[in-house]
């Protein structure tokens, strides 16, 4: 079972827009840099408000709409790094507490807010993750680690708050979870 908590809730909310930076020698215009924001934020179409990606042929979409990540991977990360990480850091518009998003299964619905998602597959990290942590080789690391994080579908479009509790209607079964999908 994905919930590890018996009140799994949104520890932040984090949105940015496309911001074009230097890496290796080169320009690239990246939206994983995220900040946590306070209040309601409308989830609708294949974003948040006052989020976007740089190139939607890889980022975003239908079926990548919302990302999140868990507080309890993040401390896992922290241990494994030897320093804190926040909330954000990996690109996520949600960081989650409460939920084992590697043991969440595919077509899991939560009803968050006034919306309702849908986990629609795991994170494959790209070197944009690298250049958020100033680390290279930091992909292959996240990959390795198998903590992808979920993808997850807008099914009701609505608004989402810090603190909102996740209610999880589990798909139903036989289902594969997130991390059955990632290489280990």
């Amino acid at each position: 079972m994905a919930v590890a908590s018996p009140d799994p809730v949104v520890v932040s909310v984090n949105v940015g827009r496309p911001r074009t930076t230097e890496w290796q020698g080169r320009e690239v215009r990246s939206g994983i840099w995220k900040e946590p924001v306070d209040g309601p934020i409308e989830v609708a179409g294949v974003n948040l408000a006052g989020d976007d990606q740089a190139d939607r042929r890889v980022h975003g979409g239908p079926d990548k709409a919302v990302y999140a990540y868990s507080v309890e991977d993040y401390a896992w990360w922290a241990e494994s790094l030897g320093r804190a990480v926040a909330p954000a850091t990996f690109g996520e518009n949600l960081t989650t507490a409460g939920i084992d998003l590697t043991a969440s299964f595919i077509g899991d619905r939560w009803r968050v807010g006034t919306a309702v998602l849908e986990i629609s597959q795991p994170r494959t990290p790209c070197y944009k993750l690298g250049m958020r942590m100033g680390d290279e080789g930091f992909p292959g690391r996240f990959e390795a680690a198998g903590r992808p994080g979920a993808y997850l579908r807008i099914v009701e479009e609505g608004v989402i708050t810090k603190g909102d509790a996740i209610h999880v209607d589990e798909a139903a079964q036989p289902a594969i979870t997130v991390g059955s999908l990632v290489a280990r």
